[in-house]
């Protein structure tokens, strides 16, 4: 069982950047891969980025997330980053962390552990 926690979403301006933290506890990330979601508003909840921490540490991004936000698993503190740059009022949403020890990639089914979120608005 993985218990995940995010925080450090807020209000901000367009082009402002924020970073997310999502803190993990019961068991150690370090065969997990971790990943980045987010529901819009009226919108179904997405796959934005994720990390395979038992491959190397290889990433995956989506076509919205590709050159301004950035993954990055610490396991020796059991925590994950979403380093978001150039935020746009689209990327308005509530933002969620979530762990597969045998999945991959950004698909909401391929996870097993979920956060409760935190919220990111982004105005114009």
């Amino acid at each position: 069982q993985v218990r995940l926690v995010e925080s450090g979403g807020g209000l901000v301006q367009a082009g402002d950047s924020l970073r997310l933290s999502c803190a993990a506890s019961g068991r150690p990330i370090s065969t997990y891969a971790m990943g980045w979601f987010r529901r819009a508003p009226g919108k179904e909840r997405e796959g934005i980025a994720c990390i395979s921490n038992s491959l190397g540490g290889e990433t995956l991004y989506a076509d919205s997330a590709k050159g301004r936000f950035t993954i990055h698993s610490d396991n020796a503190n059991n925590m994950v980053y979403l380093q978001m740059n150039n935020l746009k009022p689209e990327d308005t949403a509530d933002y969620y962390c979530a762990a597969t020890l045998s999945g991959w990639g950004l698909e909401t089914y391929e996870y097993d552990y979920w956060g409760q979120g935190t919220r990111v608005t982004v105005s114009s």
